[in-house]
């Protein structure tokens, strides 16, 4: 395992660029910002895993095409993400040495592994992210890995639940919010549908955004609140939490009126698009509280 180095500056790193060109040559995708908010988007239909790569280390350019020939096996979408070119994506997911894999379920973050992996426990987990995706219903077009256990098939989705998900399949938001919302009024405490609207109007607000210029305003404009919301949908996408969250809970501190409420709502909804039991999301909720009160 590799640790993360520092940039070497006003070098040109020949071993990154033959890097960069065999994963090319392979086809597996290396990512950058704007590409990591695609996949996140993309992941509400369908699992991805990154591959946390680096020049330095030529185990982490072996696993990685081996996450690409397991990932397709099985109709994963599969990209890589060259730690030393991105170190601002690699420190979101807290990684810290390669090789290291991440998977995108339903928009969540999942951590797969860091250190060596072989391709049996490759293929295990990614038997894993597989039935979470059916789970979520962010299963579209997916396969089993090779010698995967077969899953028992998993129950029907309670019919406002499958309407939601086909109007997400049809590019139709505003059909699976109402359908989430038709389902939260028959049943106000499903915590499915409530992360699942959530979810909807996080993919809605930002899939024609333009990061760069998104993070342009937000930098140029620190008092516009709706500039720091649109930065924060995207930190939440991109698996950055604690830089969402604590944008806004410094936001809430500085805000009052109509503006404090949207904040603070827009915290609330965030939150749910997260495993509750996220440790960034029960620190967050303690930071909220002590800046409301």
């Amino acid at each position: 395992m590799t640790d993360i180095p520092g940039a070497m500056r006003g070098a040109v790193d020949l071993a990154a660029l033959a890097a960069r060109s065999r994963r090319a040559d392979s086809g597996l995708a290396t990512i950058d910002e704007a590409a990591f908010q695609e996949l996140a988007q993309q992941s509400l239909q369908r699992p991805v895993v990154i591959a946390f790569v680096s020049s330095a280390s030529p185990q982490s350019e072996e696993i990685a095409r081996e996450i690409e020939a397991a990932a397709a096996a099985v109709g994963v979408t599969a990209a890589a993400c060259d730690v030393d070119a991105q170190p601002a994506i690699a420190q979101a997911f807290q990684i810290r040495a390669v090789p290291a894999a991440v998977a995108l379920v339903g928009g969540r973050p999942a951590p797969l592994f860091q250190g060596a992996a072989t391709r049996e426990q490759i293929d295990e987990l990614l038997g894993q992210v597989v039935a979470a995706a059916r789970q979520m219903g962010a299963a579209e077009g997916l396969g089993e890995p090779a010698g995967a256990p077969q899953a028992e098939p998993e129950p029907p989705l309670p019919p406002l639940h499958q309407e939601a998900y086909d109007a997400i399949e049809r590019g139709d938001m505003d059909a699976a919010e109402a359908a989430y919302d038709k389902a939260l009024r028959e049943n106000p405490k499903d915590a499915d549908a409530r992360a699942g609207r959530s979810q909807v109007r996080l993919m809605a607000r930002s899939r024609l955004a333009d990061p760069q210029a998104v993070r342009a305003a937000a930098a140029a404009g620190p008092d516009d609140v709706d500039a720091q919301l649109a930065v924060a949908d995207l930190d939440v996408l991109g698996g950055m939490l604690d830089d969402a969250f604590g944008r806004l809970v410094d936001l809430v501190r500085v805000t009052a009126g109509d503006d404090r409420e949207r904040v603070r709502a827009r915290l609330l909804e965030l939150f749910a698009v997260v495993d509750p039991a996220d440790a960034r999301v029960l620190r967050a909720r303690q930071a909220l509280a002590s800046a409301l009160y």
